[in-house]
């Protein structure tokens, strides 16, 4: 990729907010890793681990856990992969609503362009992406950090094309605040 996704970030807006707004603009295609109805049991630590935010669920907070963080940056890598522009925007939302209010334009417009950045071998990789939970660095239950180094996937990615992320608990459930 040319620009990263971590640049996207810096260059879209859209939050918690705004993701039901931008979903009924376009609405994305559900996937058998993101469910529409409320998550079941306990998911595994690699597949199936995407988990509808709390907005999806009703007003019920997520966990506000390590695990659950994950959970969350592996629904917004998924979605990379996937061209989701609903996940991707509602799981960045925070933080990319930051770069909007400094010029750049909405969420969905400005990760359109990030998808045409991304090869076909980076989105299938992206598709399956998981996180090590032993890399990723917890400053408390309210910030993680998501280094680089934490993903795992089949293609490789550079701090320049994917970056590292902050993620933090919001609204009850983690969303993207900062990318690297």
């Amino acid at each position: 990729m040319a620009v990263s996704a971590c640049v996207a970030l810096a260059a879209c807006g859209c939050g918690p907010e705004k993701a039901k707004e931008n979903a009924d603009a376009k609405p994305s295609q559900p996937s058998a890793s993101t469910p529409a109805i409320a998550p079941s049991g306990t998911p595994s630590a690699s597949a199936g681990t995407e988990k509808p935010s709390a907005a999806v669920t009703g007003n019920l907070p997520a966990p506000r856990t390590k695990e659950r963080a994950i959970q969350r940056y592996e629904q917004y890598l998924h979605g990379l992969g996937r061209e989701d522009i609903g996940t991707v925007c509602e799981v960045a939302g925070p933080g990319a609503k930051k770069a909007e209010e400094q010029g750049f334009g909405p969420c969905t417009s400005t990760y359109v362009i990030v998808f045409q950045m991304i090869s076909p071998e980076q989105k299938k990789a992206l598709q399956t992406a998981t996180v090590d939970p032993l890399r990723v660095r917890v400053h408390t239950l309210d910030k993680i950090e998501m280094p680089l180094e934490a993903v795992r996937s089949s293609a490789t990615f550079s701090e320049e094309d994917l970056g590292s992320y902050t993620l933090e608990y919001l609204k009850n459930d983690y969303y993207i605040t900062d990318g690297k």
